[in-house]
């Protein structure tokens, strides 16, 4: 199985408006591809919050031809919609594991 792994820092100042567009359009647009099977989102503990919460989502398929389908042909739109929401008010990386 692959995961790949989206870590994202916000700024509280969108905390409200971030956390209900990436449960109610970001994430569904993701799954729609059809290219992952599920995911799980979970908020960082005991890190530094004051200058905002940091997020982990992870999307689980089970072929790297999958992913890079996904950063082809998908990822590219959705990351765009990302900056056109909230601009410089959240940093985000990404990383891609295979589970052994």
């Amino acid at each position: 199985m692959i995961i790949y792994n989206v870590t994202t820092k916000i700024t509280n100042t969108i905390h409200d408006r971030w956390l209900q567009w990436i449960k109610e359009e970001h994430i569904p647009e993701v799954m729609d591809t059809g290219l992952f099977h599920d995911f799980r989102m979970c908020r960082l503990l005991e890190q530094d919050d004051k200058e905002g919460p940091t997020y982990v989502i992870q999307y689980y398929t089970d072929t790297l031809e999958n992913y890079h389908t996904y950063l082809q042909e998908h990822a590219p739109e959705l990351r765009q919609k990302s900056y056109e929401q909230f601009g410089n008010q959240f940093v985000a990386f990404r990383t891609v594991m295979q589970v052994v």
